[in-house]
């Protein structure tokens, strides 16, 4: 009987094993994955505030140039000379260097 009885104690405690394993889980992924993507998102936002005419800079798309303008959603980027075009701000990262363009 008292088996039966210490088996039943065993199994209800598993409940709340299983929640705090979950939250432990959860803590975990957040940390390692979703907060790190969240900081490298928040430097990428203040690179893009600090850029200024004649930046280099180069689009999502690959695309280099120099920031000829700035207005308020977009830039007006010189990718060739007397080549420019308009690019958003959200697809405008700064040049790792100028090198590319030697």
């Amino acid at each position: 009987m008292e088996t039966i009885l210490l088996q039943a104690q065993a199994q209800q405690g598993s409940g709340w094993t299983s929640i705090i394993m979950m939250a432990a889980v959860v803590l975990i992924f957040w940390l390692f994955m979703i907060r790190p993507q969240q900081k490298r998102q928040k430097e990428v936002q203040r690179k893009r505030e600090a850029l200024s005419t004649g930046d280099r800079i180069v689009t999502s798309g690959g695309l280099y140039g120099t920031i000829r303008d700035i207005k308020e959603t977009e830039f007006v980027v010189e990718i060739a000379e007397g080549v420019r075009v308009r690019v958003d701000r959200g697809s405008v990262f700064p040049a790792a260097s100028d090198e590319v363009t030697k």
